[in-house]
């Protein structure tokens, strides 16, 4: 298997349909993570899925897209970024259509761990093809920033769309949206995207590194993700924890002695892309765990409906738009380094505000202050985090680099996100009543508080990063 080269840039005046399909495809995968969740007591009731099984549904495609993301960054570089792209979205229209259909649980399980693959293939595609059609500079940053607008889009509208769907349509509505979608965006991408030229074969695939990885980093995300139910002290999640580390070490053997590694060590050594896979994984474990308890707010102490909670949403939904926007307009003013330091401590301070809001009686106009400053914040270091993980690393090794830093992003999610839930379930635990609302109340105002303290680690890491690149 060979790598290839940079591809032409498409001619200037399809640069601005490209980008649409770009944003569109990071639409999808926002929407296909998101959707799933209004929709969950629906698929319980129609297909049997149990109490403890249920989970599977959003497990499946974590677990899968975290574990493959770097195989898929790889993949992108050495078998093409156009090629990828399309298959990526063919994957997404494909088990969607079957999603929709299936009336079998462990089948709809199985479409959700593909629609996963697709992701770790869609995601590093479609950011490496920004990197390369657009040059490093203020194209790229407004691409990137519109690329992510698309993103936030999708995981605060997927709540909306999918309570707008499940009430007419019901559940399988849910999968069968992303058919079109999917398709559209593939065909269009094949049509508009640079043909991949032609593979020399002098590079081969490290099968054996790929293997390795993906199998240590996808035990790694179960892990994390059946950690918190079964006890971390269970004799699986201890036989877990020691498989993924021996195929993690393994891996990092092989990727020493190999000729031609999956992950090469000079990009390990490329500080703008280190401190954009810190920053990362800084990032999910904070400002994207945020949704997960506004949700919890939202409908288990205000009684919100499905719908209801999207209409909820619509509001960080646009604030994370425009802080996309303004962050791309702060970095050709002031550099990347000050954007994103500004948006971490913005994110920090709404962040706050939301703790000091939270009641078991408040108003949603309590809340706007601090969603306000929280979403705007995560729009403008969401802009800024990607032009840092991009800049300077070479065209050929887009897709790899691509993989890595977002494959932080899910670990630092994953991770983030169970150590949450289990402070905030300390506050609620054995409570019934008026007892257990006053304890959810309870949790998520801490977790607001750590949540805080987590994006302002990351602002110190910032801050230790001092020969960061500022434009």
């Amino acid at each position: 298997m060979s790598a290839i080269t940079s591809s032409p840039a498409p001619p200037r005046q399809r640069l601005g349909l490209s980008l649409f399909v770009l944003a569109a495809a990071q639409l999808v995968i926002a929407l296909d993570f998101n959707i799933v969740y209004v929709a969950l007591p629906s698929i319980q009731e129609g297909l049997g899925f149990s109490e403890q099984d249920l989970q599977w549904v959003v497990s499946a495609y974590v677990v899968a897209t975290g574990g493959f993301l770097l195989l898929g960054g790889r993949a992108t570089d050495l078998l093409g970024r156009r090629r990828m792209f399309v298959l990526a979205a063919g994957l997404y229209a494909g088990s969607s259509l079957i999603g929709g259909l299936t009336d079998t649980a462990w089948l709809l399980v199985a479409v959700r761990a593909v629609q996963g693959i697709g992701g770790s293939l869609l995601f590093p595609a479609t950011l490496s093809l920004i990197t390369t059609i657009y040059e490093e500079g203020p194209r790229r940053n407004k691409a990137l920033a519109v690329w992510g607008a698309a993103g936030a889009g999708g995981l605060c509208f997927g709540s909306l769309l999918g309570g707008v769907l499940v009430e007419a349509f019901g559940w399988p509505s849910v999968f069968m949206v992303n058919v079109p979608l999917a398709g559209a965006i593939a065909v269009a991408g094949w049509l508009l995207f640079p043909a991949d030229p032609p593979r020399a074969r002098e590079r081969d695939f490290d099968a054996l590194g790929a293997v390795t990885a993906t199998a240590g980093i996808t035990l790694l995300v179960f892990l994390l993700v059946r950690g918190p139910e079964v006890g971390w002290t269970s004799k699986a999640t201890v036989l877990c924890a020691l498989c993924s580390a021996l195929l993690l070490a393994a891996f990092a053997v092989i990727e020493s002695r190999t000729r031609d590694p999956l992950t090469p060590v000079r990009l390990l050594t490329h500080r703008s892309l280190v401190a954009g896979m810190a920053l990362a994984a800084v990032f999910n474990a904070t400002f994207a765990s945020v949704p997960y308890f506004l949700t919890r707010y939202f409908q288990l102490v205000h009684h919100y409906s499905a719908l209801e909670t999207g209409l909820a949403f619509l509001l960080p939904a646009v604030m994370v738009a425009a802080g996309t926007q303004v962050g791309e307009r702060a970095v050709a003013a002031f550099g990347v380094r000050a954007t994103l330091l500004g948006g971490l401590l913005l994110g920090a301070a709404g962040a706050v505000a939301l703790a000091v809001a939270f009641t078991d009686s408040g108003s949603y106009g309590r809340l706007v202050p601090g969603l306000v400053l929280l979403s705007l914040g995560q729009g403008a270091a969401w802009t800024a985090l990607w032009i840092v993980a991009a800049s300077g690393v070479a065209p050929s090794d887009q897709g790899i680099a691509s993989g890595l830093a977002s494959t932080t992003l899910q670990v630092g999610g994953a991770v983030g996100l169970a150590l949450l839930v289990a402070v905030a379930n300390t506050r609620s635990d054995g409570l019934a009543g008026d007892a257990l609302r006053d304890g959810l109340v309870d949790g998520v105002r801490l977790v607001s508080y750590l949540i805080a303290a987590g994006i302002c680690c990351g602002a110190l890491v910032l801050l230790a990063l001092r020969r960061a690149p500022s434009r």
